[in-house]
């Protein structure tokens, strides 16, 4: 799982647009905190802090201490909004994490050992179908990434779900087929020179045909 963080905020005594903009006007943006069967927790956090744990990366699989006036929050990040025009941070929503919190996230794939993979190294392209899957695990051991090695892949040869260890507890969302999440693809000069053989042949085929 990702390194934690904290984040301080203040309580939000007062919520609706009007409130939300002052704060924007200030450097701080609305969010609140909800779920684990408790009420909500309106606050504000400033906005430079938020949106550089969003660029850092990992933000939405990495569990962050929320510190509200001296209550501290265990949460992980559900959602944020962003300006549609100015891209500006507008609003996160949290969710409150206890042991028991059973979460859905995007985990990002990560691959290793391109270099052991003899279609790669005879010019073939790694084809990512998928940057990212969606699995349900406990919300305080979230992977990092899921890790798809390469070794031995040829041309042709693709990697479904199946062929990836999942950390304990982690199930994919999808459960009714083995999906693919790469493939080791032929490389363009290499498709081009089988289709103009496939041609000919096809070619050569109606020539024998008519005659």
């Amino acid at each position: 799982m990702s390194n934690t963080y904290e984040l301080k905020a203040e309580a939000r005594a007062q919520v609706g647009k009007g409130s939300a903009r002052e704060l924007r006007r200030n450097g701080l943006i609305p969010a609140v905190i909800y779920g684990d069967k408790k009420d909500p927790v309106s606050i504000a956090l400033s906005r430079k802090d938020v949106t550089l744990k969003i660029h850092a990366g990992g933000f939405m699989t990495t569990i962050a201490t929320i510190d509200v006036d001296g209550t501290k929050y265990s949460v992980l990040p559900k959602d944020y909004q962003l300006d549609p025009v100015r891209d500006f941070l507008m609003h996160v929503d949290f969710l409150r994490i206890s042991k028991n919190t059973q979460v859905t996230v995007e985990i990002p794939v990560h691959f290793e050992n391109e270099e052991k993979s003899p279609g790669i190294k005879r010019g073939g392209v790694l084809n990512v179908v998928r940057h990212t899957v969606e699995c349900n695990c406990p919300a305080n051991s979230i992977p990092e990434a899921l890790i798809v090695d390469l070794t031995g892949l040829e041309v042709g040869d693709g990697v479904h779900i199946s062929h990836v260890t999942l950390p304990e507890g982690v199930h994919p969302t999808i459960t009714d087929r083995d999906f693919t999440i790469a493939t080791v693809a032929a490389p363009a000069g290499l498709k081009s020179d089988d289709n103009a053989s496939g041609d000919g042949g096809d070619e050569a085929a109606e020539g024998e045909s008519e005659d």
